[in-house]
């Protein structure tokens, strides 16, 4: 049975009375997406939430500083601006602005698909003789234009939903918990850092992330609706109270953070490059297929529709305001922004959906872009802790995508797609220097198992006879 909350009141074009369109997948929440949760549970819910996403959202930032050299001061500006960006795109996410937003509780995040033509254009503004300065500018400038490719594809979505179907939808979404998965198990061993200094897998590391792992799991495995909903927060306090004493934290970078760091719009200019926009361009058109699969899940999750008209409607919404947050993100001097799917596992685990969490997720972002010190206490939290409680939730992820195609008929034709998506996209996954030998342009568009998955899933659905 659907549950109230679960209902959405459709109009059509002609101003009729509205009717309920069922959800397409039953959902277990404990609040629904316009349930308003009690303040203390809610900031619990957004809490995780921020625990989940934080780490993705300044990693980015941190690469791209680290690969051109940016002073720490410049470098910790950024980061600061890139959860400011954050928690202002989330909350357009939520809240919907007429058209802009999914009205979802989508988290807005730094998106990784950028990294190598970022840096490649970086790179190529200090090797002829400019300053970080003027790298970051014609970066900043090739985001900010880049976006309206996004902001323009977004209006003409529905004319593709004959070719984006839940069978396509559904192999992105699961692509997507697939993929991140080995993030989970590598921060699980320690991360990257285990791997340079050889003391990844160290049992220390495993120790903590299965004791992180097992509090998730026994949380979740209650009746109490509260321990439910603080489970992954739980979990990664103990973990992180664990770690203390172990000597897995480190504070040593605290002293060096600024007490508060205040917003500048355009600090480094907006430059150009048309010999990189081409790359920029078609990336965002990834970063479109990515984010209807990230919010086709969420929108599963959260027991809402994920076919028909007011499934459109939050899919055009979303990837709307995926590329007006890309403009705001380069206004503030970060990087583009897309939907994150982290967050989608912590609905599944918590039993929240509310869009109103984003409002508190918001936030809290902007106040850890505003106060450093708080955001470097959080950085601090150790990779194995992070992968104790990221495991599961990338791998339920996965399992949202596997329901969404539980619910195509698996013909001879759509098994072959399955196929043929699943085993290119986890073949780039598993062995990514597959493509070391192909143009820059081939690498970056394919060395996403996402977007390689998601791109073979769209063209097989549109060129192979027998579509329904």
């Amino acid at each position: 049975m659907v549950q109230p909350n679960q209902e959405i009141l459709l109009e059509d074009q002609a101003g009729q009375k509205p009717v309920d369109e069922p959800a397409q997948i039953s959902s277990d929440l404990i609040y629904g997406l316009d349930a308003r949760p009690p303040f203390i549970e809610a900031v619990f819910v957004a809490l995780q939430h921020v625990f989940a996403c934080f780490v993705g959202i300044i990693t980015p930032g941190l690469i791209i500083c680290n690969a051109l050299e940016v002073p720490p001061a410049d470098t910790a500006f950024i980061i600061s601006m890139s959860l400011i960006a954050s928690g202002i795109s989330t909350f357009i996410q939520a809240r919907r602005f007429g058209p802009v937003g999914s009205g979802l509780l989508s988290i807005q995040g730094t998106s990784f698909t950028f990294l190598g033509p970022i840096i490649g254009a970086g790179l190529t503004v200090k090797g002829g003789g400019g300053t970080y300065q003027d790298a970051l500018g014609t970066i900043f400038g090739l985001c900010f234009f880049g976006a309206f490719v996004e902001i323009f594809v977004s209006r003409f979505l529905h004319l593709a939903n004959k070719i984006i179907t839940p069978l396509v939808t559904g192999i992105v979404v699961t692509l997507i918990g697939l993929t991140l998965v080995n993030v989970g198990i590598t921060s699980i061993g320690g991360g990257a850092i285990a791997r340079n200094n050889e003391t990844f897998g160290d049992p220390t590391y495993l120790g903590v992330a299965f004791f992180v792992l097992i509090i998730i799991i026994a949380l979740n495995s209650l009746n109490n609706s509260f321990l439910r909903m603080s489970s992954i927060v739980i979990g990664l306090i103990a973990g992180y109270l664990v770690s203390i004493p172990l000597g897995l934290v480190n504070f040593s970078n605290l002293s060096d953070l600024p007490l508060i760091t205040v917003p500048i719009p355009f600090r480094y200019g907006l430059g150009f490059d048309w010999g990189v926009f081409v790359a920029f361009a078609f990336l965002y058109l990834i970063t479109t297929i990515e984010s209807i699969g990230d919010i086709t899940a969420t929108s599963a999750i959260s027991g809402q529709p994920i076919q028909g008209p007011v499934y459109m409607k939050r899919i055009k919404g979303g990837v709307l305001a995926d590329g007006i947050n890309s403009i705001i993100a380069a206004c503030l001097n970060s990087f583009p922004n897309t939907t994150f799917s982290q967050n989608n596992g912590v609905i599944q685990l918590t039993g929240v959906g509310s869009r109103y969490i984003g409002y508190f997720i918001a936030g809290i972002f902007v106040l850890l872009g505003l106060f450093p010190i708080v955001a470097g206490v959080v950085q601090a939290l150790p990779q194995p802790v992070l992968g104790g409680a990221t495991l599961i939730m990338f791998g339920t992820v996965a399992v949202a995508g596997i329901k969404i195609i539980s619910c195509v008929n698996l013909t001879r034709r759509n098994s072959l797609i399955l196929a043929i998506s699943f085993g290119l996209g986890l073949g780039v996954t598993f062995a990514p220097d597959l493509l070391e030998q192909m143009p820059n342009l081939v690498k970056n568009i394919f060395s996403s198992g996402i977007s390689t998955g998601g791109i073979t899933a769209l063209l097989l659905n549109l060129i192979l006879p027998g579509r329904e």
